[in-house]
């Protein structure tokens, strides 16, 4: 008989890269509404709850839990939907069992966010209080303060709300038990996958200070504080979380001008800048930010393959004068003249023979001043 899973949402191309988002103790995956359609454009996103809550099943866990727990029920989803490494990112309990399997199973994870969280959530004791009067009361009196524990005066969101009011209290006792045991500390040095670390600077559950602790002692790691965000920032502050999560997770962009000046060479570079015009500005900025420094910069195709595809479209559409900027761009990218040649060739069956004539005087004269300069050189 197969175990039961965590509940759980799947959403983007199941081709794509796998991300698994974790939950805040007392919410469901809705935590993330406003971030894992977003993210899916680009991710397989998977979003699970919580033991008892949302619809995740309250058995999955009993008294005395710990986080190790709940991070082996996550890696048992990953499984059973076929994930083997995945990239990472959870709120406060969540985040936890995020640094627990960045520290004991690291082979699973390609990177981690971890957001409004801690390697130690203050005194155990408390939390095993909490856990022992929510055995026995039930949950309504926290559900009374959700809004001051989660959110800034003014903001709330009624369904997380619900959701805390919906979960099972023995579920819940059993999670509290968790953060009480949690204590990574001393592990943290041993994190080696790319960690972003996300605080929110009204957060009084796990202020910044729990951030910036994880991000000292945690090799290379990023750490962004969110202004006017407290301890659900997924859903207060969803535009800055996703920002911070695309950067990490596509990588830092670069500077589209760096990247610019390397393929055009700095001559034409400074010349274009020389001739900027405020009416021009915006469109200059368009360029280094869109073409360079997001389309230029992505690794699915090489310099060289993107410089032959470049030179086929300015073939196409008869475009010569950029038709010799990117000739020249193609020498500096590795094309010999004789790819070069190649390439213009294949244009003249598919663009057109007056289209591909045109552009082998083009290159035959680019071609030749680029000889002369290197002879003088």
């Amino acid at each position: 008989m197969t175990a039961p899973l965590l509940n759980h949402l799947a959403q983007g191309p199941a081709s794509a890269a796998p991300l698994l988002l974790g939950p805040s103790l007392g919410t469901s995956y809705a935590l993330w509404d406003a971030v894992a359609p977003e993210l899916s454009v680009t991710h397989r996103v998977v979003r699970w709850d919580l033991p008892g809550h949302g619809g995740s099943a309250a058995d999955l866990i009993g008294p005395g839990a710990s986080v190790g727990d709940l991070a082996a029920l996550v890696l048992d989803l990953a499984d059973a939907l076929g994930i083997d490494r995945f990239g990472y990112a959870g709120v406060s309990l969540g985040g936890a069992v995020g640094l627990h399997l960045a520290v004991h199973h690291p082979d699973r994870l390609t990177s981690l966010a971890v957001l409004c969280s801690s390697a130690r959530f203050g005194d155990g004791a408390a939390w095993r209080e909490r856990a022992q009067r929510v055995r026995r009361e039930g949950l309504q009196w926290l559900v009374e303060s959700a809004d001051a524990r989660w959110f800034t005066p003014g903001f709330t969101v009624p369904v997380l709300v619900q959701d805390h009011r919906e979960a099972d209290p023995q579920a819940y006792a059993a999670c509290c038990d968790a953060l009480a045991a949690f204590d990574l500390r001393d592990r943290l040095g041993e994190i080696a996958v790319p960690t972003l670390l996300v605080a929110g600077r009204q957060d009084p559950a796990t202020p910044p200070a729990h951030l910036r602790e994880i991000a000292d002692a945690v090799p290379g790691s990023t750490l962004v504080e969110l202004p006017g965000a407290s301890h659900l920032a997924p859903a207060q502050c969803p535009k800055a979380v996703l920002a911070a999560l695309r950067t990490q997770l596509g990588g830092a962009p670069a500077s589209g001008m760096a990247v610019r000046r390397q393929v055009l060479g700095d001559a034409h570079v400074d010349r274009a800048q020389e001739r900027q015009t405020p009416f021009t500005a915006r469109f200059q900025d368009f360029i280094s930010r869109y073409a360079w420094g997001e389309i230029w910069t992505d690794p699915t195709l090489s310099r060289r393959e993107r410089s032959m595809i470049t030179l086929t479209a300015l073939v196409a559409h008869g475009h010569h004068d950029e038709l010799a900027m990117h000739i020249r761009a193609a020498r500096r990218n590795g094309l010999t003249p004789q790819e070069i040649g190649a390439v213009l060739l294949q244009s003249a069956v598919y663009c057109g023979v007056p289209a591909a004539n045109s552009a082998f005087a083009t290159a035959q004269r680019v071609l030749a001043e680029a000889a002369e300069e290197e002879g003088t050189d």
